[in-house]
């Protein structure tokens, strides 16, 4: 019988980055002290959850989510292929959609990330062309609901330049948070965005647009960050994937980054996709596709996130809706380094979509992964499915896995051996 979700009150013994281990007392939604292991009094009937062996991190949070396409790649059986024809996949099959198959298939995906630790996720839905614009939009708002006490979800209405303003508008009424679109796909790329943004000051709702989505198209970001440069601070504002900036020359990616910063434009990594779509033009020396992250991260002032993005769809085919494999991609391909690619994951994404801090500190947040692991190397790269999973001071999400592995046979002793 599952007995989930359960408030937890006192984490015993758990162990740090650092390597250090600690007792960790909740209060409510909010961690409410830090002490050495075992220092911390057991409450009278508070709930205790032994973590020895367990490496306790901020929860992962997902800032560039299509809850909405997710675990479609069967059912459609597209060819594999770049990002127009994974575009030209997906609209064929949206117009057989139906509201329950979207939710259906949003839960699930929703819930498996859940599972694997992460708490908090920024979802695109298509505000599709057609009878019924907003199918999605409706079945994305219906998963939000039913999950609102297991995870935050955030739901971005992601239109294309043939999409009338009128439905984008009518997605924000619904309930939608933020305004999307990709305006570098368009054949006026900055009337796009101009549309876009002027929507967003109308309804006076952030964005998050997929900027630059290409190796050698349109440059938009510049402009988009410009644009918002005098909006009010609590307006969010982010770029999704801008893979061109992984193309520029130095003195030109400065430039952008001058804007970027200087108009807090937070920046959304997806490797995982981006990996997947990009270069398929490039049989020889295929560029990695991925956004400059590690020119983003020196700077030092720009909010830098990553993102599973799309798991299992016409835009990438696999993905295991775990934030260990963002972090592990952005290792090895964006050569950042353990910590900067979990925080991209984890309190970098909590920047970039504006969420309360959280992880193991007074006052913040009691938003929490607990993996089986000796340390943050250990838990990118062998990624455990033990784990305990945290969300506003509530247990949501535990795996246990247990493993059956044969013996070597005993090694013959050297009497026995002969020289040949």
């Amino acid at each position: 019988m599952n007995a989930l979700p359960r408030r937890v009150t006192l984490l015993q013994n758990a162990t740090l980055p650092d390597g250090s281990t600690c007792d960790v007392r909740l209060d409510g939604d909010t961690v409410g002290a830090i002490g050495p292991a075992h220092s911390v009094p057991v409450e009278a009937g508070g709930d205790t959850l032994d973590l020895t062996g367990f490496l306790l991190l901020t929860a992962p949070a997902d800032p560039h989510a299509h809850l909405d396409k997710a675990l479609s790649w069967d059912a459609i059986d597209p060819p594999m292929g770049d990002l127009v024809s994974a575009i030209l996949a997906w609209r064929a099959y949206a117009q057989t959609m139906t509201t329950e198959s979207i939710v259906e298939r949003a839960r699930k995906a929703a819930l498996l990330m859940l599972r694997q630790g992460t708490t908090a996720v920024r979802s695109h839905v298509d505000v599709l062309l057609g009878d019924e614009p907003l199918r999605g939009v409706r079945a994305i708002l219906q998963v939000r609901e039913e999950l609102r006490d297991l995870m935050h979800i955030e739901i971005v209405a992601l239109a294309g330049s043939d999409v009338p303003d009128a439905d984008i508008e009518a997605a924000i009424d619904l309930g939608v948070d933020l305004v999307g679109g990709s305006p570098h796909l368009a054949i006026d790329p900055s009337a796009d965005l101009q549309r876009l943004l002027r929507l967003a000051e109308r309804k006076g709702v952030g964005v998050d647009i997929h900027t630059d989505e290409n190796l050698t198209g349109a440059l938009t970001l510049a402009e988009f960050a410009q644009s918002v440069r005098d909006w009010p601070t609590e307006r969010n504002r982010s770029a999704g994937h801008c893979v061109r900036l992984g193309t520029l020359q130095q003195d030109d990616l400065a430039a952008v980054l001058d804007e970027v910063e200087a108009s807090d434009v937070g920046i959304i990594a997806n490797p995982i996709t981006n990996l997947y779509l990009q270069g398929w033009e490039h049989p020889v020396s295929t560029p990695r596709g991925l956004t400059a992250a590690r020119a983003v991260l020196d700077r030092g002032g720009i909010r830098f996130a990553a993102g599973a993005d799309n798991v299992r769809d016409p835009f990438n085919p696999v993905g295991r809706s775990d934030a260990l494999e963002t972090a592990s991609l952005l290792v090895i391909a964006g050569h950042l380094t353990l910590d900067e690619a979990y925080t991209a994951v984890s309190d970098g994404a909590r920047a970039v979509m504006a969420l309360p801090s959280a992880g193991v500190a007074v006052g913040a947040r009691a938003e929490l992964l607990a993996i089986r692991a000796t340390n943050l190397s250990d838990a990118v790269a062998n990624a455990s499915a033990d784990r305990y999973v945290i969300h506003a001071g509530n247990l949501v999400a535990q795996s246990t896995v247990t493993y059956d592995v044969a013996l070597p046979s005993p090694a013959r002793q050297p009497s026995l051996l002969q020289t040949r």
